[in-house]
C-alpha cells in the first residue's frame, strides 16, 4: 500500500548569499505547510557592490531558470539590495506571487522615541530611489542617519559558514553611529540586509539599548496572506531543497550550515 500524499505549499527563497535564511526562519515559523527551497547566488555574491543593470539580469536569468525546473507557489527575494531594484521587473513576468524584502523604515518610525533612526544597510540599497522614497513617506518625522557598507554581509556569511565573528570589524563599520554624541545618536537601527540578524547579538552588544529593527516577520506574515488561496501541490514527502551557483570552497562548512535550517542537501543549481 503506498504511502499517502503530502500537501505542500513550495516557496523559493532567493539571496546573494545565506542572509536570507533569516528571513526563510521567520516566513517559517508562520507557515508550517510550506515546502522550501533556497537558493543563493554564491557566484556573484555580494549584490551590494553590483549594478542595477547587472542585478536585473541575473536575477531574472536565475529566477527564470528555477520556473523552469520547479513547480513553485511563490517566491520570496530574501535580499533587500535585490528587492529595491528587481520586483517590479520580476513581477511582470512571473505568473506566481512574488514577495520582497524592503528596509523596516516604517515601524522604525513609529517606535523611535527620539525620532532619529539609524539605517545600516549596503552600499546599493542606502542610495536607491526605493529606500529614499520609503524614508520620504514613512519617516519625514525623523532625522535618517546612514551606514552603507559592502563587509558588514561578508562578515555575517562568514559566521554563518565558520562560527568566527570579527567583532572589531563590525565596530569600525557602525562608528558613524555610536561616536557621535549620546543624545544626537539612533535610538532605533534599522537591520537593511538579510544578512544582519545573523550578528544582531554583536550588534546589540556594541550599541546597547538600541532597538534593532529588520523584516523577518513582516515578511512571514505577508507569505501568509499571499499564499492563503493558492492550491497545494501533493508530494510524496515535504523536501526543502538547498542549491547555489558557481563554486562553493567550503562545501562541507555550507552544507552543515544550512543542515541547521532544516535541509538535507546542498546542490549545485
Amino acid at each position: 500500500m503506498s504511502e499517502p500524499k503530502v500537501k505542500v505549499k513550495r516557496v523559493l527563497f532567493f539571496d546573494s548569499g545565506v542572509g536570507g535564511l533569516s528571513i526563510l526562519r521567520e516566513v517559517e515559523k508562520l507557515n508550517p505547510e510550506i515546502e522550501s527551497y533556497y537558493l543563493f547566488d554564491n557566484e556573484c555574491f555580494p549584490y551590494g557592490n553590483k549594478s542595477d543593470v547587472f542585478i536585473i539580469k541575473r536575477v531574472r536569468e536565475l529566477l527564470s531558470e528555477a520556473l523552469s525546473k520547479f513547480e513553485l507557489s511563490a517566491v520570496v527575494i530574501a535580499c533587500n539590495t535585490a528587492s529595491t531594484i528587481v520586483l517590479n521587473v520580476l513581477r511582470e513576468f512571473m505568473k506566481i506571487p512574488v514577495v520582497g524584502v524592503v528596509p523596516a523604515i516604517k515601524p522604525a518610525a513609529q517606535i523611535s522615541k527620539n525620532k532619529i533612526i539609524g539605517l545600516l544597510a549596503t552600499p546599493g540599497t542606502i542610495s536607491r530611489e526605493y529606500t529614499k522614497n520609503l524614508i520620504r513617506d514613512f519617516a519625514s518625522d525623523c532625522e535618517v542617519i546612514k551606514i552603507g557598507d559592502a563587509n558588514l554581509a561578508v562578515i555575517a556569511e562568514n559566521r554563518l559558514s565558520t562560527g568566527h565573528v570579527h567583532s572589531e570589524s563590525i565596530a569600525k563599520i557602525i562608528r558613524p553611529f555610536t561616536q557621535i554624541p549620546p543624545d544626537e545618536r539612533p535610538d532605533t537601527v534599522v537591520l537593511g540586509c538579510t544578512h544582519y540578524p545573523f550578528v544582531k547579538d554583536v550588534l546589540q552588544t556594541l550599541m546597547p539599548g538600541v532597538n534593532l529593527i529588520d523584516s523577518g516577520e513582516a515578511i512571514g506574515r505577508r507569505v501568509k496572506d499571499v499564499i492563503a488561496n493558492l492550491p497545494f501541490l501533493e508530494v510524496d514527502k515535504k523536501n526543502n531543497k538547498a542549491m547555489y551557483t558557481g563554486i562553493l570552497t567550503s562545501y562541507e562548512e555550507r552544507l552543515n550550515m544550512v543542515r541547521s535550517f532544516g535541509f538535507n542537501d546542498l546542490e549545485k543549481f
